[in-house]
Order: structure tokens, then C-alpha cells, then sequence
């Protein structure tokens, strides 16, 4: 059970202590997915797209919010509530589509450490995703013997990594920050945009994300407080979500900044800039060694991290949903084997990050709908229950992710425009 004080300096201090989990479910937000998407947007489009990833942000902050505020007072997991509420069939079915987008999920991350090993150290890329598959291993055996306190501080170190292997390049390569102004502004340069923009809003507002958190807090925080300790939970989990998301964002925008700025036009002297490992390359060329190194630093850190929670949240998917828990040894082999066939055939590592992504986009409705619909449900949330304004601000964000991803739909059957 938490302990909370009275003194406004010490209930400050608790408030800060009761953070970590936002920062464990954003790391889904700077996977390698995110890469390839993001450099895929500004080598391509320049700041075009900025306006995306901002949008995407936003909506992030609402959603992190409302999953992690559900598990505090429900003291259950989304896919727990799911499973119970859902026939055996819907179950299954439902079930199925979320193993869809884990697999997903843990095919960018595979695939993004791959490519990291492969550039620091040669590694070739069949061997580095064992590599990577092998050490997450470890990071959740850590997580199952140490406690969740100690797995978030792993996670933090790590999304801390993330943060300064990305964001470093802007200090060497500044932007034209009145162009990426000018990129706030909605538009599609083309029909092939809408993909990648459909892309980079699966790889920022994730499903996988979206189930977790509410376990995430429930594991942290227990299942049991009465309705003013819920109170404080929440008004914590508001600082977590912000400062976690904040992170996040800023890691992805300046990811396309980063590629806006180095990696676009015929003077790189590059025509696969749009690729990780090209924008590695032009990197290294325009900005030196050493920041193209730590770039691939932070691709490393961004899959050890990522796979790692996404397989803690396929675990969690699976045991809310079918009531059963598989060892998460043997899940991490059975997921490991997609990202790893891709590899063995020789498949375009950064475009299948891309697609990947697009993936992801079509499962967020799935899991963002039954947020939006329990969370506004007194019988429920009881008095926590999503007040209208808040319910209707919930149903234009899940709109516009729908449309999105009809639209995304659309032009996948039309061959992405022809």
C-alpha cells in the first residue's frame, strides 16, 4: 500500500516518487519503429510532416492518461476488463488482432537493434536480432526478480540514452526552425505521405502502449486504495504522463528535424537517406563519426527497451484476454521468429519498419475504443467517470485516428495511389 503525508513539500516529494510508470510505456514511443518513420518522413517530405508527429503527441498524453488513470481506479489491466466482459469468441477474436499488432511491435524493435549492432560493430543482422532477443530476455528476468521499481530505472537509464543519441545530432546540424514552423501547418504533399503519416501516428500512439499502462499502474501502485488515495495516484500519473510524453515528443520531432535538416535533397550524396542505415551513412558524412555513433547508440538502447516492454505487454494482453500465462521465455522465442525471418530472407529492414508501423495504426482503434467507452462508464469508474467534455474531446481524437487509418486502408487497396 502507498503511504501519503500531509506536508505540502513532503506530498510533493510523494508525488515524485509515484512516478515511472508513463516513462516505461513512452519508451514505446522512441522504438525503432519511430526511427525509421521519422527519418522516412523528413528525407522524404522535409518538415512537411512535422505537424503529424505534434497532433500525435497531443492525442499520446490524452491516451497514456486515460489507460493509466483506468487501471488506478479500476485496479485492473484494460485487456483484464476486456476479457471479462467480452463472449469467449470476441475474446479469441479480439485476442488474435492484439497478438497481430504485438508482433508488430516486436518486429521494429528486433529488426532497429539489428541494424544498430550491424552498425557499430559489423554485426550481421540475423545475429544481431538473437543478440537483441537474447538480452531483453534478461532485462525482464531482471524485471520478474527485482521488482518493477528496479525495471523502470533500467528503462529510465535507457530512454535517457535514447534522448541524448537523437536529439544530439540537432546541436551539430540546427534546423530551419521557420521551416518546421511552416510544417505545423496539416497537408499531404502526396498520396504515398499519407502512408508514412499513417505510420508515424502508429508508431507514436501504439496499442500495445495504450493496454499496458493501465497494467503498468495497477502493478506499481496495487489494486486497492480508497477514493482520495486514487486522487493523489492520478494527480501523479498527470506529472508521469506529461513529463514521459514530453521526452518522447521531443525525441521523435527532432528525429525529423534531424533527417528535414542533414538527410534531404541532392547534396547529401545519398539516394537512400530515407533508410536507417543510410541515414547513418549521410550522418557520418555531413556530421562527423562521432555523432553518427552515438545516433546508432540510441537506435540500440531504443530496441533493448523497446523489446523488452513490448514483450512485458504481450504478456499482459494475453493473460487479461485468454486468462492464461504463457512463460515469457517461451513467448519472447515465438515472437522473436517473425522479425527474424525477415532478416534471414533479406526484406528491406527500415521499409519493413515502415509497414510495420502502418500496422500498428490499424490495431490503435481496437484498443482505443473500449478505453474511450469504459472510462466514460460510471458503473465503472464510479465517480472518476470521464466528465462529457472529456468523453467528447476522447471521441474526436479516436475520429481522427479512425479516418486516418480508412484512409490508409484506401490507399494501400489502390496501391498507395498507384
Amino acid at each position: 500500500m502507498t503511504h501519503f503525508h500531509d506536508n505540502p513539500k513532503t506530498s510533493q516529494k510523494s508525488l515524485v516518487a509515484l512516478m515511472g510508470p508513463a516513462f516505461v510505456a513512452a519508451v514505446a514511443y522512441v522504438d525503432p519503429g519511430n526511427v525509421a518513420a521519422n527519418i522516412t518522413a523528413g528525407a522524404r517530405y522535409g518538415y512537411t510532416l512535422v505537424w503529424v508527429l505534434v497532433l500525435a503527441n497531443l492525442m499520446a498524453m490524452l491516451v497514456q492518461y486515460e489507460s493509466a488513470k483506468f487501471g488506478i481506479v479500476t485496479g485492473r489491466s484494460l485487456p483484464q476488463v476486456l476479457g471479462d466482459r467480452l463472449r469467449r469468441p470476441g475474446r479469441i477474436a479480439f485476442w488474435i488482432q492484439a497478438e497481430i499488432v504485438a508482433g508488430a511491435t516486436d518486429l521494429a524493435e528486433v529488426i532497429g537493434g539489428a541494424i544498430a549492432l550491424n552498425l557499430l560493430f559489423g554485426t550481421p543482422l540475423l545475429v544481431g536480432g538473437l543478440i537483441i532477443g537474447v538480452v531483453s530476455l534478461g532485462m525482464l528476468f531482471l524485471q520478474n526478480t527485482s521488482g518493477q521499481i528496479v525495471f523502470e530505472r533500467v528503462i529510465i537509464a535507457l530512454l535517457l540514452v535514447i534522448t541524448l543519441g537523437f536529439v544530439g545530432g540537432l546541436v551539430v546540424a540546427p534546423p530551419s526552425w521557420q521551416a518546421a514552423v511552416a510544417g505545423l501547418r496539416p497537408t499531404f504533399p502526396n498520396a504515398e505521405s499519407v502512408l508514412v503519416a499513417a505510420s508515424m501516428l502508429g508508431a507514436t500512439v501504439m496499442p500495445h502502449a495504450i493496454y499496458l499502462h493501465s497494467s503498468l499502474t495497477k502493478d506499481r501502485h496495487g489494486s486497492e486504495h480508497p477514493d482520495d488515495q486514487k486522487r493523489r495516484l492520478i494527480r501523479a500519473t498527470k506529472l508521469d504522463v506529461f513529463w514521459a510524453l514530453l521526452v518522447a515528443g521531443s525525441v521523435n520531432i527532432a528525429l525529423v528535424l534531424l533527417a528535414a535538416a542533414a538527410l534531404r535533397g541532392p547534396g547529401t550524396g545519398q539516394t537512400d537517406t530515407d533508410t536507417i542505415e543510410g541515414a547513418y551513412h549521410v550522418i557520418a558524412i555531413a556530421l562527423g563519426g562521432g555523432v553518427a555513433t552515438v545516433f546508432a547508440v540510441g537506435l540500440l538502447a531504443s530496441g533493448l527497451a523497446s523489446t523488452s516492454v513490448g514483450a512485458y505487454a504481450g504478456a499482459e494482453i494475453m493473460s487479461g484476454l485468454l486468462h492464461v500465462r504463457v512463460p515469457l521465455l517461451a513467448r519472447r522465442v515465438v515472437t522473436l521468429i517473425p522479425g527474424l525471418a525477415i532478416l534471414a530472407l533479406g526484406f528491406n529492414p527500415t521499409w519493413a519498419l515502415v509497414l510495420s508501423q502502418a500496422l500498428l495504426s490499424l490495431g490503435i482503434p481496437f484498443a482505443l475504443l473500449p478505453l474511450v467507452i469504459y472510462t466514460s462508464k460510471k458503473t465503472i469508474m464510479g465517480s472518476f467517470a470521464d466528465p462529457k467534455w472529456l468523453l467528447a474531446i476522447n471521441i474526436v481524437v479516436a475520429a481522427l485516428i479512425v479516418a486516418l487509418n480508412l484512409g490508409l486502408l484506401v490507399l494501400l487497396m489502390l496501391g498507395m495511389g498507384g
